[in-house]
């Protein structure tokens, strides 16, 4: 089964995981794709090295590129989509404050996904 991928929009309509990326190189952004083709394609039956479960509902989407650790991470919208709210680099656990603002983002989306469900161009 194929899931759907959202991109979560913030309040003011930045989109918080396409902004990361475009601050980061396009061999970045090709492995970002791929990795999130290969995850719509697996869904919840995805598991290490690609996704990895952090708690509350937060998953990590794992890769890495010249020695630099990425992430995003995302939860699940029911059974068919899953919701993209944070991107970060990482050295070793996810800081805490960034699991905070995932969990915070995924309230809002859950509260009104229209609102904050991005619809415009992606990379």
């Amino acid at each position: 089964m194929v899931v759907e991928a959202i991109f979560y929009r913030d309040e003011d309509g930045t989109c918080p995981v396409l902004a990361f990326l475009n601050d980061e190189p396009p061999q970045v952004h090709r492995i970002a794709y791929q990795r999130l083709e290969q995850l719509k394609s697996r869904g919840h039956t995805a598991r290490r090295p690609l996704v990895e479960y952090l708690g509350d509902e937060i998953y990590e989407l794992r890769w890495h590129s010249a020695r630099v650790q990425y992430r995003i991470l995302y939860f699940f919208y029911g059974r068919k989509a899953i919701v993209l709210v944070h991107a970060l680099t990482k050295e070793d656990k996810i800081p805490v404050a960034d699991r905070n603002r995932a969990l915070r983002r995924k309230l809002l989306f859950e509260a009104n996904p229209a609102q904050h469900t991005f619809k415009g161009e992606l990379i």
